[in-house]
């Protein structure tokens, strides 16, 4: 090889090496390994308890029980799929208004300026201006001559200062930072799908509580009339009094029954209240108090009286394949931002054993009169400098908070993987409880119609002659007992949907207004540098 060619190569080499370390002090690499997010798990039904969950986990649709239908989204707005016009304008409500969400909403703001005050720190240069004034009295004897010197000293300057981040320290602050904005955001569209659940199961649960108040109320009714019959029968002494406390005993049970519902109907009332962000008793921005009987059979002030006929149960429900619910659960996204956060962190730590580089700049002027600033005698000055730190001892410290960000990783990933669990857990015990429940309306729906031809019967044999009138009387409350598990029953299916809906994700995702995260690693370093990053995964043990 000639002496030419030599001299070619070793330019070629020095302009690579320049090169690599212009690119290592502007772009630089990030130490640390680079997050991916944990890939979905590989199975292909949500429980082997249940049988024909490969196409219906109910099994046979009944006239009772809804269709579940695999590989469909939620909707959107879930919710409206009862067809009740009250129940969506309360929901709507309870997105403006409820101080949970506005709460969420308030985190996330922080989480997102809290990011960006310090990207702008440590992505960008800091420019400062500053004027100072002084006035000074010093001793003559400190310069070998006699009497002191009172001076004052204007000075008018502009510092300029950046910190490189050849190892990738701040840029792996910041990724830790933009996954807390994630976990904020996901955590925030969880609040959203837990607060429309919430309001969907105690509306129902309100709907479920009037009608067994109203069906309890029946069956007082039906036990007074029955006590009056056995009293006259009593006079005549065709019963004995034995008899009429019997009577009057079950009379009581049945008034007994009546407070406990109405306490609860007025609970479920004051929740979906404060679940909409108002007060118990607010009717138009004012406070009022209505009396206990009201509170049992109507809603609060300003607030709809739901019931169950008002609540259709919904003829099918999506349900979302398996490997896509990590991606539709806000709590597993959450999950996973937090397991980003703890990845970026050891990308941080490992940086922090490494040199790192600060270049520092001013010029300005000084003069001894105020207006010497702008024009006059006034000196001009400057200053340049930069410092590199490179950590040599530290006791230990740098290499321990590796290993508790790799243990704070490990944490994480486990954490991840239990929400994950607990998310599977969920859908399977829906799918459970939707088929054990749809049966059991089935079957409380027969004791009904059992009931009722039982008490038509009775009906047409009292009026007939043949049966007496406590007879039918003791029918009619048959019926009136089995319409109340109808009543629980209905009510159960339907908590049970609205469970399911909040296992699947709600379907947060399909909103204009959706929580979108940050872009990937990739993306972020790409615009921050200006160049394709090389795949760097120093760091990773």
């Amino acid at each position: 090889m000639g002496i030419t060619s030599k001299r070619i190569q070793s330019k070629r080499i020095k302009s690579i090496a320049s090169g690599a370390l212009v690119g290592m002090l502007v772009g630089g690499c990030a130490l640390g390994p680079d997050f991916k997010p944990p890939a979905a798990p590989k199975v292909e039904q949500y429980s082997s308890a249940l049988e024909n969950t490969s196409e219906n986990p109910l099994g046979d649709r009944t006239a009772d029980g809804p269709e579940l239908k695999q590989g469909e989204h939620v909707p959107e707005q879930w919710w409206r799929v009862y067809g009740s016009k009250e129940l969506n304008e309360l929901i709507q409500q309870g997105m403006r208004q409820s101080p949970t969400l506005a709460a969420a909403r308030a985190t996330l703001r922080a989480a997102q300026e809290d990011y960006a005050s310090q990207s702008g720190t440590i992505l960008y240069p800091t420019v400062d201006a500053s004027i100072r004034s002084d006035r000074q009295k010093l001793a003559g004897a400190s310069f070998g001559q006699s009497g002191d010197f009172i001076y004052s000293l204007h000075t008018a300057s502009v510092s300029v200062s950046y910190a490189f981040d050849p190892f990738g320290s701040g840029r792996r602050y910041l990724e830790s930072l933009r996954a807390q904005v994630d976990y904020q955001g996901f955590q925030m569209e969880a609040a959203n799908l837990t607060l429309a659940a919430n309001i969907v199961t105690t509306a129902i649960s309100e709907a479920s509580l009037r009608g067994q108040w109203q069906a309890a109320s029946d069956i007082v009714k039906n036990r007074r009339a029955q006590l009056k019959i056995v009293e006259r029968q009593s006079e005549i002494g065709v019963v004995t009094e034995a008899d009429v406390l019997s009577q009057r005993t079950a009379l009581a049970q049945a008034e007994a029954a009546l407070p406990p519902l109405e306490k609860q109907l007025a609970q479920a009332q004051h929740q979906l209240s404060v679940l909409v962000g108002r007060f118990p008793g607010e009717r138009a921005g004012t406070h009022h108090a209505q009396s206990a009987h009201q509170n049992n059979r109507d809603a609060k002030p300003g607030m709809p009286a739901f019931e169950l006929a008002g609540l259709h149960l919904p003829e099918s429900l999506p349900v979302s394949l398996p490997s896509e619910l990590v991606h539709q659960r806000p709590d597993i996204r959450a999950a996973e931002a937090q397991l980003h956060q703890a990845s970026a962190l050891i990308g941080l730590a490992t940086a922090n054993m490494y040199p790192s580089l600060k270049i520092t700049a001013g010029f300005g002027r000084q003069g001894v009169q105020f207006g010497d600033l702008l024009s006059g005698p006034a000196s001009g000055i400057w200053s340049i400098g930069s410092n590199v730190l490179q950590p040599l001892f530290h006791g230990g410290e740098l290499s321990a908070k590796r290993r508790q960000a790799l243990a704070s990783f490990d944490a994480a990933r486990a954490q991840y993987q239990q929400t994950v669990l607990l998310a599977f857990r969920d859908v399977a015990d829906v799918f459970l409880a939707l088929q054990n429940d749809a049966r059991g309306l089935k079957l409380q729906l027969k004791a009904e119609l059992l009931a009722r031809q039982t008490q038509d019967l009775v009906h047409h044999q009292f009026n007939l002659g043949a049966v007496s009138f406590l007879t039918l009387l003791n029918a009619q409350q048959q019926y009136r007992q089995s319409h109340i598990g109808v009543v629980q029953a209905r009510a159960t299916l339907l908590a049970d949907s609205a469970a399911l809906f909040q296992a699947m994700g709600g379907g947060w995702w399909q909103r204009a207004d959706a929580y979108r995260p940050v872009a990937g690693n990739a993306d972020f370093f790409k615009a921050w540098s200006g160049i394709t990053q090389p795949e760097m995964n120093h760091g990773q043990e």
